[in-house]
């Protein structure tokens, strides 16, 4: 079955819903241009809050020091999600298993061979000036690729409830992830979309 991650978490309470959906992930931005940043004092009391869920927290940074990434999983995050343009002797510090490093995506198949050790692949849509959270979809073939050449693969860019089924179905990945595809505002989560997108994944027998 694939998974779903819920990203750009920013309150308790949307963590707890996703969480009591059935989300598998759950991911919280520490990059503080985004404007669904959350500060070190949120995101305690946001991973308080599901810390009897199974749920994985995952912890986004672009650009950030392995200082910085070391205080995270001291915080209680389970995985680090690098948005930015790491490189892998970063990874390699933090541990390869914890780290989901992203590729953005323009039209052609990212060089990801060095990162096959890493806990996933996240390819997102490519945008001069966001790091995620862009709204919009890529090229699914170029995903389609990687996972048929065995790479593990979180998709992302522009999933909706609507379009969730059509991109599981032909790029079969082994999670999808969403942000402002499940949101009301930015920040905000959408509780009906959520309940819909997470429902609509997990009744797919892929």
């Amino acid at each position: 079955m694939v998974k779903v991650k819920i990203c750009g978490i920013t309150s308790p309470e949307d963590a707890l819903f996703s969480a009591n959906t059935g989300a598998d992930y759950i991911g919280l931005i520490t990059y503080k241009k985004s404007p669904r940043y959350v500060s070190k004092e949120k995101r305690l009391e946001i991973l308080n809050a599901v810390k009897k869920y199974f749920v994985r927290k995952v912890a986004v940074v672009v650009n950030e020091s392995y200082e910085f990434i070391r205080e995270l999983l001291d915080e209680g995050f389970d995985l680090i999600q690098l948005h930015g343009d790491e490189n892998i002797s970063l990874a390699k510090k933090v541990g390869m298993e914890r780290v989901i490093k992203v590729f953005r995506v323009k039209d052609t198949v990212p060089s990801v061979g060095e990162w096959k050790k890493a806990y996933a692949i996240l390819l997102d849509t490519y945008s001069k000036n966001l790091y995620g959270g862009t709204g919009k979809t890529f090229n699914w073939e170029i995903a389609s690729k990687l996972v048929e050449e065995g790479y593990k693969i979180f998709l992302s860019g522009g999933l909706r409830p609507e379009n969730v089924e059509k991109a599981i179905r032909q790029v079969k990945p082994y999670a999808v992830d969403v942000s402002s595809g499940v949101e009301r505002e930015k920040g905000k989560k959408d509780y009906r979309k959520v309940e819909e997108f997470v429902k609509t994944v997990k009744s797919l027998k892929i």
